[in-house]
């Protein structure tokens, strides 16, 4: 969920979330947490099915049988512009060469992050 829209709310198998701490899996029965999200790939599974998104940070609260993910903003895999996440990815690299040091430096990192989260989760659609 996202403060525009819910994105997904069905039933899963299987969560795997970008924490900061690192890639964070979650099946049922999982103990009560509390975790800050980066920019990155979730995916989750429905049975055998596997399906992606990307998220550019948030928290997600794992209670009982349930995972939310509030994010700042989330995308499915089928949603994402390649071409825009390319130049986003280009643009945050310049960047990264241009302000080492800076706190310029510091947002254009992030904004790579994002565009690679991007980039790979939309090689994970489905066609």
């Amino acid at each position: 969920m996202t403060p525009e829209r819910e994105v997904i709310s069905e039933p899963v198998d299987e969560v795997e979330l970008p924490s900061w701490e690192g890639s964070m899996g979650v099946l049922p029965d999982h103990a009560p947490l509390l975790a800050q999200l980066q920019a990155g790939q979730v995916s989750y599974r429905v049975g055998n099915q596997r399906h992606y998104l990307v998220v550019t940070g948030g928290f997600a609260e794992v209670l009982g049988e349930a995972v939310s993910v509030l994010a700042r903003t989330c995308e499915r895999a089928e949603e994402i512009d390649l071409d825009r996440a390319k130049r986003a990815e280009a643009r945050a690299q310049e960047q990264l060469k241009s302000e080492i040091g800076s706190d310029t430096f510091a947002r254009a990192g992030i904004k790579l992050k994002r565009a690679v989260a991007r980039i790979n989760t939309h090689s994970q659609r489905r066609v």
